[in-house]
């Protein structure tokens, strides 16, 4: 054998003649063959399955580009559509902030009139179709529901319905891992991010039969269902808690244990005796068993609260620097006005707290109840015994701080300004059964919260396998099968 330049392969190199190199290279090829092979097998493409430039794909499945999929892409008004706009319009014009993924809020879009849609043809959609934002959040697709058709568009791209394909299976596809990485791989921009129809149109997908797309688009939709009803619950949760809040925080709500007089008559908020015309104790004065409200600074509130500085109930501490005791392999949390941004070894605090901004993020208070140690823009609070540091928490969350800003640049609040705001407190007996409830509150919704998390998480696993065909709902056909 020679190569290229005609010397012989096998000279100088152990050939034929006289052995050399030649059996020490056989050896080599030798032990080199049983790792290749594993290398080989861990990369085979497995049986029903077939390579392909987007990846290996179940071998009933195609790859088609987008302008392939869709019978027709365009982009919507490429003109600023504000001409258009009328409040004698009824007619949405959709921009880019109106979509999201897999949904268009479109309530708040300006309106056009009919006459004018009538001259907008190319940017006019139907129900089916599908909108992609190009600029500013670049990918983001919806498919159009009933409620938007004949709705108007301005500078998204318009990937029209077809009946080779699945809407909303094409939509979850272009939201998806692969969609993106397809957009981010077109666009360009520095203050914003866009991509242009010609490149977009040339999108390679993996493409599934039409059942089965339709099986994963309603498999995804199902969830997204589940995520939905999720959010909705722990919007109505918050909202019970936020209105469970003004009422107990204030007194005008009374925790049962706490709403009656020494001689056991309960009253209600406007001090009338419950149990008068029900079969209460006869001939008793009402004004004189109901436990009522007084004036004070703070409006009417409980006769037995008081109007206090938050100075009589705890003391404003400044945060230092932390990197005296910074360590990677501490246990003491370091906490700025951000969240948590490091470990220390040493605390400088290690009671229940609760935390406030001194600078920058001033309006959003958190608690504490594990040692810390806070940088300087973050204040903390020495509680006094007289409070609970739970329901400090929570009178601290009901304050408008922003109000006590003291600065015209970067928000910044004063220690002795929080000690001098005025709050009304009940006794802390009465404290810590508000602040219970609230705490009960807040854990609920918390569970919720992750529960929603992991679902978002189980929803991206799912689009990942079931958009690349890894795992299939239809049966594959019998001759891919039998392959």
């Amino acid at each position: 054998m020679r190569n290229f330049s005609g010397k012989n392969l096998h000279a100088g190199t152990g050939g034929p003649k006289g052995g050399g190199m030649d059996s020490r290279r056989t050896d080599q090829v030798a032990e080199m063959n049983p790792k290749y092979l594993a290398d080989e097998a861990s990369y085979a493409v497995p049986v029903g399955y077939k390579q392909t430039e987007v990846g290996v794909i179940p071998g009933d499945w195609e790859v088609k580009k987008l302008r392939a999929i869709s019978p027709s892409q365009s982009v919507g008004l490429v003109i600023n559509p504000s001409s258009y706009y009328s409040t004698r319009g009824n007619i949405p014009m959709l921009v880019g902030s109106h979509v999201n993924e897999n949904k268009i809020n479109w309530e708040s879009a300006n309106r056009i009139t009919s006459e004018s849609n009538a001259k907008l043809p190319a940017s006019r959609l139907n129900s089916g179709d599908l909108v992609t934002v190009r600029v500013g959040d670049p990918g983001v697709t919806a498919v159009v529901p009933p409620e938007l058709d004949q709705s108007n568009c301005a500078s998204m791209m318009i990937i029209r319905k077809g009946d080779k394909f699945d809407s909303h299976w094409l939509c979850f596809l272009m939201n998806s891992s692969i969609g993106k990485s397809r957009v981010e791989g077109v666009q360009y921009g520095t203050a914003q991010k866009q991509f242009n129809i010609i490149d977009a149109v040339d999108f390679l997908f993996p493409f599934p039969p039409k059942p089965e797309q339709t099986a994963i688009a309603n498999a995804l939709s199902d969830v997204d269902a589940l995520i939905s009803e999720l959010e909705k619950l722990i919007a109505k949760k918050q909202a019970i808690k936020t209105a469970t809040m003004q009422q107990l925080l204030t007194g005008r709500t009374r925790l049962p244990q706490f709403a009656l007089r020494e001689d056991g008559t309960p009253t209600n908020s406007s001090g009338t005796n419950l149990h008068a015309g029900t079969g209460g104790p006869k001939g008793e004065g009402q004004d004189g068993l109901r436990k009522g409200t007084k004036p004070s600074e703070l409006g009417e509130i409980p006769e037995d609260w008081v109007v206090v500085p938050f100075g009589n109930t705890l003391s404003i501490r400044h945060g230092k620097n932390q990197k005296a005791v910074e360590n990677p392999n501490g246990t003491i949390p370091i906490f700025a006005t951000g969240g948590q941004i490091g470990w220390a070894d040493q605390y400088l605090w290690n009671k229940p707290s609760v935390l406030i901004g001194r600078k920058g993020t001033i309006d959003k208070p958190r608690y504490a109840d594990q040692p810390f140690w806070t940088v300087d823009t973050l204040f903390y609070c020495e509680i006094k015994d007289c409070a609970d540091p739970k329901f400090i928490l929570y009178k601290f969350c009901m304050i408008d701080w922003m109000q006590y800003n003291e600065a015209s640049g970067v928000p910044s609040l004063n220690a002795s300004t929080i000690e001098r705001v005025l709050a009304s407190l009940p006794v802390k007996e009465e404290q810590t059964a508000i602040a219970t409830i609230l705490s009960d509150m807040d854990a609920e919704i918390q569970a919720l919260e992750q529960r929603l998390g992991k679902t978002r998480q189980i929803k991206q696993g799912m689009m990942q396998e079931l958009l690349t065909g890894r795992i299939r709902l239809v049966q594959p056909l019998k001759e891919v099968m039998h392959e």
